[in-house]
């Protein structure tokens, strides 16, 4: 099985987000998400690109090509996912979990033309604001 990689394989691991180019594997104990779709994968990937570089300001560091935390990575996959399900909608009823992030990424693109001009201030806004779930203290 030839795994294509998927950068919001975090939040579909995690049953937050869904997507239907998603493959769920499991090498030893680890489990991780892979795309059937290069395509689907190629847009995601470049999306992911656009809300790291979008967000250096926000997050506070001066370059995002490199590794960042595992906070501010959740910062960048949920609220910049949750910031472009806003842009898109065309309800005004909006979910901050996502059922198909290439159906958003589609639609992000038929809406826009390009994934460069999209309006990333809006989706900035929402990785500022996203907060990570705490963990639950061990009873002592």
């Amino acid at each position: 099985m030839d795994n294509i990689f998927c950068p919001f394989a975090r939040t579909i691991i995690s049953t937050h987000n869904g997507c239907a180019h998603s493959t769920r594997y499991c090498v030893g104990e680890r489990v991780s998400a892979a795309c059937d779709s290069p395509e689907a994968s190629a847009d995601c990937t470049s999306l992911a690109q656009l809300l790291r570089e979008n967000a250096r300001f926000a997050l506070g560091v001066t370059d995002t090509a490199g590794l960042l935390t595992f906070g501010k990575e959740l910062k960048i996959l949920y609220g910049g996912l949750a910031g472009l399900q806003e842009l898109v909608s065309t309800d005004n009823v909006v979910s901050d979990k996502v059922s198909d992030i290439h159906a958003l990424v589609a639609g992000a693109l038929q809406r826009y033309g390009t994934l460069q001009d999209i309006p990333y201030q809006h989706i900035v806004k929402n990785i500022s604001a996203y907060q990570p779930a705490r963990r639950a203290r061990p009873p002592r």
